[in-house]
């Protein structure tokens, strides 16, 4: 038996880039196998992140990723993509393990609409380890959609910024114009729109 109440973590990655998905990731970890190095998934290094990814997925007690198209950003805003996709993640864990959360944890200001008791906190990746794992299965996710797509549109560099408004990316979108993954109602790809892909 638990005889701490059960926490599943959520977070989010990829609300600021210009094109791609945005990830989140629902954890409930193990307080019998607790995983060091835990942090805010922008605050370590890649290599460190694929490793506890690995490790959250080995010994977390359940976890799921889910995402939100470039499409359905365009659609229902940054905001609401971001908490649809919380929203999956959280289904599709509770969907593949047994174990069902007593309080969901989100990173954040905003709660997405689950049928668990949720509270958001704010900087909660740095606060709480289990959404710290959450941001780390998310942005270790999200990172290796862009390798993907840097394959598919190799002119925008997308291995390289993750999709992110570098000076490179805004470069080549004012010499290539728009992808099909590039969010169009963000200011900088609107820019663009007439040099369409």
């Amino acid at each position: 038996m638990h005889k701490n109440p059960i926490i599943c973590g959520v977070d989010e990655a990829g609300r600021g880039p210009l094109a791609g998905s945005v990830y989140a990731a629902a954890v409930i970890l193990d307080p019998n196998r607790p995983i060091l190095g835990l942090a805010d998934s922008k605050k370590i290094s890649e290599k460190k992140r694929d490793a506890l990814s690995l490790a959250i997925k080995q010994h977390a007690l359940a976890w799921a990723v889910a995402s939100c198209s470039s499409q359905e950003v365009d659609q229902i805003n940054i905001l609401q993509a971001s908490l649809l996709a919380m929203k999956r993640a959280v289904e599709a864990m509770s969907s593949k393990f047994p174990i069902q959360p007593a309080l969901v944890q989100v990173d954040g200001t905003h709660c997405p609409k689950i049928a668990y008791p949720c509270v958001a906190i704010v900087q909660g990746d740095s606060k709480v380890q289990a959404i710290s794992a959450a941001s780390i299965l998310a942005k270790v996710a999200r990172d290796a959609e862009l390798y993907a797509l840097d394959k598919q549109y190799p002119q925008y560099g997308f291995a390289k910024h993750k999709g992110y408004p570098t000076a490179f990316h805004l470069e080549m979108l004012a010499l290539h114009g728009i992808s099909p993954v590039h969010r169009l109602t963000y200011a900088p790809v609107k820019k663009h729109m007439q040099a369409k892909f």
